[in-house]
């Protein structure tokens, strides 16, 4: 009951004027003035927002006499500026009639948790249901993502204005910095209880997907606590049936749960632990999503989630036994958290490498690959959750040396780049990229000179570039999630 004591708190004040035949009103219209007295050119004592709630203590004229218990003032506003309610059991309908109005009108989300309020007050509670928590629940997350998005100032005035209308209402918003910028996230709470209570499957998936936003995990959060919480995130999706869900909130689900269970196959391969199963569900997630009920507005998610799971995918993979007459990669611990890699071929064991490096990243074993000449190796490694790199093993002129390529070379937290197959003549290697890069997913299959991994060509598809599409390696076109 915590959250409805929490929402509850602004109107206990107008309770006591209801004893005495007075009533609550709610502002409707924004920067709204209250007046020191019932006219226009009256001082001005605050500026009221729409949601605010006020006590009505009287009338004159075409005006109410007020007092707003958030601001400890009393004055007068214009009646035609505010709705008053009536907080009795048998206006607890018409309330939540509002309440729905106003669930999926964007702009007016403090208006709507206003009345969400004045109906979990007016309500008997044996009639209270998960639906107006489902809607304070969506209301607060896109009055978060409206204020995260917005970059106009006369915008952020108002929306900074309702973030404190709804915070009186007890509505918890996060904020912590992403990107250089602030991501500001609602807490959950009501969706919480809408998991808790008997909600329809829709709202359940309504609340879930609130519940597991990627942008709302905190940065700065340690490895620890994030493997925590993606395992908690999983647990809230699985939670959801699916079974009588339209196909585009299905496809949401799948979308999320991908995205999620490749992290924590990431979290397991970076603690020792086995990674197939979450690997396996990750793939299987992101198969399940039916491209043709794909809402456009999640196309962007659904890219997203596709590139995380093309940069775990390899924990999928059993590690398969390395040919010992040519090249081969062979693992062994470092320091603390540290992998140490090692090229060994026929006469070169790992006690004596051709060549040897350490890293933090998690080294894919399966996905090693040697061309036929035996002078270049391709090897993923993950140093991150979301991004995988291609580690190249070649022979100069001065002997072995060990080349990285990036997913992008600008800043970005999300790409992955992999092994496609190799051209014949040992001078040139195919791969594929996917990155997003301000904010645009690029995806590109590509040429690159095996001596400086300059792209030479490159092409949206791998049929645009006939080499490519030649000499493609079979186990990366069955493998690869670039193609989907």
């Amino acid at each position: 009951m915590k959250i409805l004591a929490a929402l509850l708190v602004t109107f206990v004040a107008c309770a006591a004027a209801r004893a005495q035949s007075q009533s609550t009103a709610l502002v409707v219209q924004d920067r709204v003035p209250l007046r020191a007295a019932a006219r226009d050119s009256a001082q001005q004592q605050a500026v009221l927002w729409q949601g605010d709630a006020l006590e009505i203590r009287g009338s004159r004229a075409d005006y109410f006499q007020v007092y707003d218990h958030r601001r400890e003032r009393a004055g007068f506003v214009r009646a035609t500026q505010v709705r008053v309610i009536a907080l009795a059991p048998e206006q607890a309908p018409d309330l939540l009639a509002i309440v729905r109005f106003l669930r999926d009108t964007p702009g007016s989300e403090a208006l709507g948790i206003g009345y969400v309020a004045a109906y979990l007050k007016a309500a008997p509670a044996e009639a209270i249901g998960a639906e107006p928590f489902d809607a304070l629940g969506t209301m607060a997350d896109r009055l978060a993502r409206r204020a995260s998005a917005n970059t106009d100032k006369t915008r952020g005035e108002i929306i900074a204005a309702h973030l404190e209308v709804v915070a009186s209402y007890g509505v918890a918003i996060q904020s912590f910095e992403r990107e250089e910028r602030m991501q500001l996230c609602y807490d959950g709470d009501a969706f919480r209880r809408v998991l808790a209570l008997g909600a329809s499957d829709v709202e359940k998936a309504r609340a879930a997907l609130g519940l597991t936003r990627p942008e709302c995990v905190d940065p700065a959060l340690t490895p620890h606590d994030r493997a925590d919480l993606d395992t908690w995130r999983a647990e809230v999706l699985d939670r959801v049936p699916r079974a009588n869900l339209p196909e585009y909130v299905k496809n949401r689900l799948r979308i999320r749960s991908a995205a999620v269970w490749s992290s924590i196959a990431f979290e397991r391969a970076r603690r020792g632990e086995v990674a197939i199963d979450a690997a396996e569900r990750a793939l299987h997630e992101l198969a399940g999503v039916d491209k043709r009920e794909l809402a456009e507005s999640d196309a962007a998610a659904y890219d997203d989630a596709a590139v995380r799971v093309g940069a775990s995918r390899w924990a999928a993979e059993p590690v398969r036994a390395q040919a010992t007459s040519g090249l081969a990669v062979v693992t062994s611990p470092g320091q603390p958290g540290e992998t140490c890699i090692a090229l060994v071929d026929k006469k070169h064991g790992a006690a004596a490498p051709l060549i040897r490096r350490c890293t933090f990243g998690i080294v894919w074993p399966a996905s090693a690959s040697a061309n036929a000449s035996g002078s270049a190796l391709a090897l993923a490694v993950q140093p991150l959750d979301g991004w995988r790199e291609m580690w190249i093993f070649r022979r100069g002129n001065d002997g072995w040396r060990i080349d990285t390529a990036p997913p992008a070379a600008d800043a970005s937290e999300l790409g992955y780049i992999e092994f496609a197959g190799w051209v014949p003549g040992g001078r040139k290697i195919l791969a594929a990229r996917e990155a997003r890069i301000a904010g645009r997913l690029v995806k590109r299959f590509e040429i690159l000179d095996l001596d400086t991994l300059a792209v030479e060509k490159h092409a949206d598809a791998p049929a645009s570039l006939s080499l490519f599409y030649r000499w493609q390696d079979a186990a990366w076109k069955r493998q690869t999630v670039s193609l989907r």
